[in-house]
């Protein structure tokens, strides 16, 4: 049963090209525990993968309470230095305050260590009903410029000006991962993602560079869509796509969208690719204040977020481990948390976890 659900998964291969490193030595990586519900899912991950065997010595990490004039955020330079001295790092969700003028907590970790692509497998889980039962796909969102460069002023009173910008640079860049996952991981088609017909210089700057990607992948098929069709056709039939590429905001949205389409964010992984082997693996769903602290939350994202970070490490064998507990859980229907329609707590349901490991 257990290579079913992780072939069912579509993550029995290694999901991002990382570092081989033996299984013996002891790794250190950062841990953002985040807010809200953040250090109760980051201590299941904890104590699940301590029960796993998994050879990782936390170096664990807090956002200032004050903006760092060194980052003009509430991530501060120490945090950073952390990331950067160990190369790969989880996070937690974090919550920014809105309207007070900081920096995106996440907006600053991904432009401060040039986490270029943003990579979140969505798959569906075998034995958790929704309403498709064969989603296996992977949003590729380029993760540092487009709508997101943080570029606003005002222009006059009642008039605000935020840029959008595109570069061959990091629109070259993603394009180049996309392909390199897909063609690493079986993959057969990437799908770039875009807005050309109305944002013809940016947008197609955009798909200029992935139709150059493309011509080092012949085995690798490619389509373009324009974003407003490729929300509609995924909502249709999500079977037809397998990797999608997309600059910032679009992916933003589709990949969200893509979460809805197998149970939500509470379900779903994700990573941050920089270069020379960088990566920050996250939950990317929210900080839950209106159940923090009351043993409810549910850690999967996290925890699958933690195996792609286990991969990118190649602790293949614990993070096959771990997966397959997780999915063996949430297919079991016993010990299932409140947004999974159970009673579970994260305890109980990290115990069960543990229950299955192998």
């Amino acid at each position: 049963m257990r290579s079913g659900l992780l072939r069912a998964s579509g993550l029995l291969r290694s999901d991002l090209t990382g570092r081989a490193l033996s299984t013996q030595s002891q790794i250190t990586c950062t841990l953002f525990p985040g807010d809200g519900i953040g250090p109760e899912i980051a201590e299941s991950v904890k104590t699940i993968f301590k029960a796993a065997n998994v050879p990782i010595v936390w170096d664990e990490q807090y956002i200032g309470k004050t903006a760092d004039p060194r980052t003009n955020s509430m991530v501060t330079r120490e945090n950073l230095d952390s990331v950067l001295k160990h190369k790969v790092g989880l996070k937690g969700p974090m919550a920014t305050p809105i309207g007070k003028g900081h920096r995106s907590l996440n907006l600053t970790l991904r432009k401060e260590l040039q986490l270029f692509a943003n990579v979140r497998p969505c798959f569906s889980l075998p034995g958790y009903k929704t309403r498709y039962d064969n989603v296996n796909l992977v949003t590729i969102r380029e993760n540092t410029e487009g709508e997101y460069s943080g570029l606003e002023h005002e222009v006059v009173p009642g008039v605000v000006e935020s840029l959008k910008i595109i570069t061959r640079i990091a629109s070259t860049r993603v394009a180049e991962y996309a392909f390199k996952y897909a063609k690493d991981n079986g993959r057969k088609k990437v799908s770039a993602v875009h807005k050309a017909n109305i944002m013809k210089m940016a947008d197609g700057l955009f798909i200029r560079c992935c139709r150059e990607v493309k011509e080092k992948y012949p085995d690798i098929a490619y389509e373009e869509l324009i974003v407003d069709n490729a929300c509609m056709q995924l909502v249709k039939d999500p079977s037809q796509f397998d990797v999608l590429v997309m600059p910032n905001l679009y992916g933003d949205i589709i990949s969200d969208l893509c979460a809805g389409l197998i149970g939500g964010l509470g379900l779903t992984p994700s990573g941050n690719i920089g270069a020379n082997g960088l990566a920050l693996m996250e939950a990317v769903h929210g900080t839950a204040p209106d159940i923090a602290g009351h043993n409810k939350a549910n850690p999967t994202a996290l925890l699958l977020s933690g195996v792609m970070m286990l991969r990118h490490l190649g602790l293949n064998e614990q993070a096959e481990n771990i997966q397959a507990a997780v999915l063996t859980t949430i297919a079991e229907g016993k010990y299932r948390t409140g947004d999974l329609g159970g009673t579970a707590s994260t305890t109980d349901f990290t115990k069960a976890i543990i229950g299955h490991l192998s």
